[in-house]
């Protein structure tokens, strides 16, 4: 079983930064797919960064440009470094994380609030 700990989330003004991360633990032999994933209210859950273990990555168009993702193996994290926010990018925001031969995870989600 994996077990996933968000941390980053916040308020913060139009135009600025915030940088979520996700920390997986349990049994995980490698982690193939770690990623991002937001829901903003009264909306379905989007894709907005995927990252994968040869550290190729894939961005949403309404964030390229603007957010980063990355990741660090050797702790199992998952980062995702947000510039530029804008008040359309206000959701709860989960990581995903796909072990090798096991189903993906989901981290409880935390609140990015972009507002003056």
């Amino acid at each position: 079983q994996v077990q996933l700990v968000e941390s980053g989330g916040g308020l913060v003004q139009p135009g600025g930064s915030l940088r979520l991360s996700c920390a997986a633990s349990g049994s995980i032999q490698s982690i193939t797919v770690m990623g991002w994933y937001r829901q903003a209210p009264g909306k379905e859950r989007e894709a907005v960064a995927l990252i994968f273990s040869g550290g190729n990555a894939n961005y949403a168009d309404s964030v390229e440009g603007r957010f980063t993702i990355s990741r660090d193996n050797a702790k199992r994290t998952v980062y995702l470094q947000m510039n530029s926010l804008k008040a359309d990018d206000t959701a709860v925001y989960y990581c995903y994380v796909r072990p090798v031969r096991q189903a993906g995870s989901w981290g409880q989600g935390t609140q990015v609030t972009v507002s003056s």
